[in-house]
């Protein structure tokens, strides 16, 4: 009898062993797509996604459509189920025409079909219809104002973040470039707005989100808006935009913010380069309208010189050469003055804000012949350059700077220190905290890629895929080691409490403050993470360029 039994437990312990194998060898929620599953309401009419893991998914809804130039509207209502299983198209750009073998490793992109019809999102989220009410994420890409999309980086898809929170993930191409931001308003007030339809896309992205998110698990009146570089500045813009006041809630501003605030280019300024781009294309400005028709490649060509012409004649010696960048332009009406000029926009008030940089990001230094490969250097020639670059008297204020905010830190590795979005941030971290309303907290990433030894540092982007949490789709930037997922629970943790409270403390960080000018906090996002207060002011300000 006890050996029957023995044997009985024996072949139930097998069974439940073999069970399990088999959980393990097999996804526990495959994809599912098919006729009938992930179908959700908008106001233009039923979409149908798919759900992988657990995550409903949906590419490509449309949330406008306009015309060249022209301010966006709603899209038309449809009958039936649309399919959104796929992207949908990115805006119009040009695409690099090299490829540096390196660098796209360590910084893969995915490029993607293009149109001018390209005001669409994308969508992740845990349910539908189940009555819960997720904090929504809304993700603007970076590329500045001119390229990029929704999905350039594989680190941008939200499918982890939105299982690893249990919140809604929003990711929202837009026009860009000259589609985005040509200032016309010169020629007619049918372009009275063409300087800033970029933007307007995304208030359209962000009206949609609080008229049809609901469908989709999320809440409306608890949406963040987060982005990285150009996204970032995205970000700063709609906090001063009217228009978009009220539609989000909370604010993440990553390496978005220079020294002076998100540039917007004087108005006079715009209206030249439009003015040269009628030029060079030979038309006159009663032919503006004919704009609306030329094939993209050529008005981009025209409007790209034009840059070039306005920057050469200002003199302008920006990091990438003479020509202008596309921005938004504080037109004095859709967007009435500068995002963060001389003050936090007030209209943002009340909404929290953290905001940070990365420790590396573009290394100048890398971009001049005659520094290229600095970090070989002795101690002696760092100081020769710096005392050739500052003068004797202020380069021994920038070592001792170096040195206090810095202590454990290579002598050759100083030149690498970002002075770009470091300052930008801090600034735009003091003002925002001047207003003393809602908190703002800031944040200085530092965790260094080990892959090829190290090439990219804490790069510019790094942040990105442990925001995401996303180490798998993006090894080929961290490594995927143990290091990497244990500040990668940490950071993402510290993003969706942002979202869901604006407060980013979690127990795998130490205590983060918010900033004040009193106390200066920084959370220095490690392996150990710590925060440091007023550790690199006087650095920041002696380095920074004006």
């Amino acid at each position: 009898m006890k050996s029957n039994r023995t044997i009985l437990c024996w072949l139930m312990a097998t069974v439940v062993l073999l069970f399990v194998a088999q959980a393990y060898a097999q996804p526990a929620d495959p994809l599912i797509a098919k006729p009938g599953v992930a179908v959700a309401d908008t106001e233009s009419g039923k979409v149908e996604g798919f759900i992988h893991r657990g995550i409903y998914t949906y590419r490509g809804i449309p949330y406008a459509h306009a015309a060249r130039f022209m301010p966006p509207e709603k899209v038309a209502k449809w009958d039936g189920v649309r399919t959104t299983l796929t992207y949908g198209f990115v805006c119009e750009q040009v695409l690099p025409d090299h490829i540096d073998d390196k660098l796209e490793f360590v910084g893969p992109h995915r490029y993607w079909l293009m149109s001018e019809d390209c005001q669409n999102l994308n969508i992740w989220t845990p349910a539908i219809n189940d009555g819960k009410k997720r904090p929504v994420m809304v993700w603007f890409h970076g590329g500045g104002f001119t390229n990029g999309s929704s999905i350039e980086q594989p680190a941008y898809d939200g499918e982890n973040l939105s299982r690893k929170g249990d919140v809604v993930v929003v990711t929202v191409n837009h026009r860009l470039n000259v589609l985005g931001f040509l200032d016309l308003s010169a020629y007619g007030s049918k372009y009275q707005y063409s300087a800033n339809v970029g933007i307007m896309d995304l208030v359209a992205a962000l009206e949609w989100i609080k008229a049809n998110i609901a469908n989709f698990g999320g809440d409306p009146s608890n949406v963040t808006i987060f982005g990285q570089s150009g996204g970032g500045g995205k970000v700063t813009t709609l906090m001063a935009t009217p228009a978009a006041k009220g539609l989000f809630q909370k604010a993440i501003v990553e390496s978005g913010a220079v020294r002076h605030g998100m540039s917007s280019p004087d108005p006079k300024v715009t209206k030249h380069v439009a003015e040269l781009t009628l030029k060079h294309l030979g038309l006159e400005a009663s032919q503006v309208d004919q704009l609306a028709n030329l094939p993209y490649a050529q008005l981009n060509a025209a409007a790209d010189k034009a840059l070039k012409t306005a920057g050469e004649e200002m003199g302008n010696k920006g990091l990438f050469g003479p020509a202008l960048m596309w921005a938004p332009v504080a037109d004095g009406d859709y967007i009435p003055a500068q995002p963060f000029g001389t003050a936090a926009p007030a209209q943002s008030k009340d909404v929290p804000l953290m905001i940070g940089s990365t420790l590396n990001e573009f290394p100048v230094i890398e971009f001049n012949p005659k520094t290229h490969g600095a970090k070989n250097w002795s101690y002696e020639q760092v100081a020769a350059y710096l005392k050739e670059k500052y003068g004797d008297k202020k380069a021994d204020e920038v070592i001792a700077a170096y040195k206090s905010a810095y202590p454990n830190m290579k002598y050759n590795e100083w030149l690498y220190i970002d002075t770009m979005f470091r300052p930008g941030s801090l600034r735009t971290a003091q003002l925002k905290a001047d207003q003393q309303g809602a908190p703002v907290y800031l944040y200085l990433f530092t965790w260094a890629s080990p892959v090829m030894d190290g090439y990219i540092g804490s790069s510019h982007c790094m942040e990105i895929p442990f925001a995401f949490y996303n180490m798998e789709n993006s090894v080929q930037v961290t490594g995927g080691g143990k290091d990497a997922y244990e500040l990668a629970d940490r950071v993402s943790q510290a993003w969706i409490n942002f979202a869901r409270s604006g407060d980013p403390n979690n127990p795998g960080l130490p205590k983060w403050p918010a900033y004040t000018r009193q106390d200066g906090s920084t959370m220095i996002l490690n392996n150990p993470g710590e925060v440091r207060n007023h550790f690199d002011d006087q650095l920041m300000w002696l380095i920074a360029p004006e």
